[in-house]
């Protein structure tokens, strides 16, 4: 298999690490094909990718998704540097409502997120000059842009700063609590 697969916590959030093909000049991984993702329950069609770059460590960004009518599966990895990455359930009915999983994803391994619509997303940036590309299966529409304070103590994620250290834009300082949230998202 060209893709190790592992389920998190949280039903639909994978963490998926291409194989590498290694010899005396570096490597080749195969880092999305969509037959290989639908056999393994990604069925997401991405129509645009986004990359990221933050100039230093303990930078945050999100906790971020789009609602209906454009809501956002994602599928997020770091072409330099390191972050560690959150999805927050965000799903109403759902066992996990706002539990959170997180997973530390490097460039030096290749280690991807798979988060399906109906989850909020956010990472903290572990080193300098770190760089994040994520694939998206609904186009950017900012009347649906919403999100949750990355530091809300109901959510209460383990993030790896704290709020004095951590880097926000003033957008995301502005975000509204967990309980100020009213989902869109019904399962």
């Amino acid at each position: 298999m060209k893709l190790n697969v592992v389920r998190l916590s949280l039903d639909g959030v994978l963490l998926i690490t291409p194989r590498r093909f290694e010899d005396e000049r570096g490597y080749l991984a195969e880092t999305y094909s969509a037959e290989e993702f639908s056999f393994r329950g990604v069925t997401a069609t991405f129509v645009q990718e986004n990359q990221s770059f933050s100039a230093r460590a303990g930078t945050v960004r999100g906790l971020h998704l789009q609602v209906p009518p454009a809501a956002q599966a994602k599928l997020v990895r770091v072409v330099r540097g390191s972050i560690f990455d959150v999805a927050v359930d965000l799903r109403q009915g759902s066992p996990a409502y706002g539990r959170w999983c997180g997973k530390t994803l490097t460039a030096a391994q290749g280690e991807q997120l798979f988060i399906p619509r109906g989850f909020a997303h956010g990472f903290c940036t572990l080193e300098p000059e770190t760089e994040v590309l994520y694939k998206i299966d609904s186009y950017y529409a900012p009347p649906s842009e919403v999100g949750v304070i990355w530091n809300d103590p109901d959510i209460d994620i383990s993030w790896p700063v704290s709020s004095t250290q951590a880097i926000l834009s003033d957008k995301d300082k502005k975000l509204p609590p967990f309980r100020q949230f009213h989902s869109p998202f019904v399962l």
